[in-house]
């Protein structure tokens, strides 16, 4: 039988003078980003090495098309996977709730590729999906941060998130690794269909060097966010709005602040708001909105003035400093490092995994156990 190490120290597993196991994923993160490229991409050369366990370059060079499947935090960095792979490597995604996919009559065949994403490797929905899909099939691709788990030994190639341990019920890092693996497949499907050159790949991964670093920059605005926390703390409902590639973001931080804090949140396509949730909107819903430098932006600003006319709490997380201009007009304003459209989402989820963690702890719930639910949804 095959021998496989886990390079996971004791230490990991130990809270390290953070008050949970939580904060302390939060704040793992950059150094979790560093892992999981650390020895995969090559700047000089314009290269990514995916690993030896993924699959091999003329496998997923003759892939036509991607289905993503997952659950919970895991779907939406599928989401945003999506996004990665359609805009450097032109290759047509499909992401599908795993406990969905496998009660439909997917259109799958051998030039698929099913790509299952899961901290844990053992999500039940996940497991069944991928089978299926294979049976189909489809070449698979598992995307997991434990070592050989039942997803992994189930798929035909796996890319591992070097996350380290994940005690927290609420995925944290886990999800930012799952960001950065995705970015590397992405990377490495353009550059084997031609779409991306060593040059663009270089300057790919120059941005991604730069992430823990900024990161760090947004870890240490956690007072301030402890401040925001504090002011909306009693607040019934939250309202996250993100267009485009913010959209995911805005479904993660309405999910975390579900899970930990048990406050009823919705994440929502900024553009649908005025198809039925604009209806909610009055001075005791706060509204979270995700802005960043993309084509969307003044659309953004548009759902801004929809709220502050209706006299609701606006919270702005952006990554565009000319957002300045929003203070005194917007009731929060919390400002965060720009990079790449794809990697800062990254950067714009940490305030609200931050948001969602002090909302918690302000009302005193167990942050690191959250009643009903499971590291591992072992269960269909």
């Amino acid at each position: 039988k095959e021998v496989h190490r886990i390079d996971w120290s004791p230490v990991m597993a130990e809270k390290g003078g953070f008050r949970h196991f939580m904060l302390k994923e939060i704040f793992e993160q950059p150094r979790a980003i560093v892992d999981s490229f650390r020895g995969r991409i090559f700047p000089e050369r314009g290269e990514v090495s995916l690993g030896p366990h993924c699959l091999p370059r003329e496998v997923l060079s003759r892939i036509e098309r991607i289905v993503m499947i997952a659950c919970g935090t895991s779907y939406h960095a599928a989401l945003i996977g999506k996004f990665m792979v359609e805009t450097l490597a032109r290759v047509p995604v499909e992401v599908d709730l795993a406990s969905e996919f496998r009660f439909r009559d997917p259109v799958i065949d051998e030039r698929t590729l099913l790509l299952a994403i899961s901290q844990s490797g053992e999500t039940a929905d996940t497991l069944v999906a991928l089978k299926e899909g294979k049976a189909r099939g489809a070449r698979t691709l598992a995307i997991c941060n434990v070592v050989g788990s039942s997803l992994v030994r189930a798929s035909d190639g796996v890319i591992y998130t070097q996350a380290g341990p994940e005690i927290g019920v609420a995925s944290t890092k886990a999800f930012t690794t799952q960001i950065v693996v995705l970015f590397l497949l992405a990377i490495e499907l353009g550059l084997l269909r031609g779409h991306l050159g060593p040059r663009d790949a270089e300057r790919l991964f120059h941005d991604l060097i730069r992430l823990p670093g900024l990161a760090e920059e947004v870890l240490d605005s956690s007072p301030r966010i402890e401040e925001v926390a504090r002011r909306f703390m009693n607040a019934t409902d939250f309202l996250y709005l993100g267009r485009g590639i913010n959209y995911p973001v805005a479904l993660e931080g309405a999910l975390k602040l579900k899970e930990i804090s048990y406050v009823h949140a919705e994440g929502y396509p900024a553009g649908e708001m005025k198809h039925g949730p604009i209806a909610l909107i009055d001075e005791f819903l706060p509204v979270v909105v995700l802005l960043s430098r993309d084509k969307t932006y003044e659309k953004m600003l548009g759902n801004i003035e929809e709220v502050r006319a209706r006299k609701g709490p606006v919270i702005v997380v952006s990554s565009v400093a000319e957002a300045r201009e929003l203070e005194g007009k917007v009731t929060e304003l919390l400002l965060v490092p720009e990079n790449n459209p794809f990697l800062t989402t990254i950067l714009l989820t940490i305030p609200l995994q931050l948001l969602a963690y002090h909302v918690a702890v302000l009302k005193g719930t167990d942050v690191d156990q959250p009643r009903n639910l499971a590291k591992s949804v072992t269960v269909e």
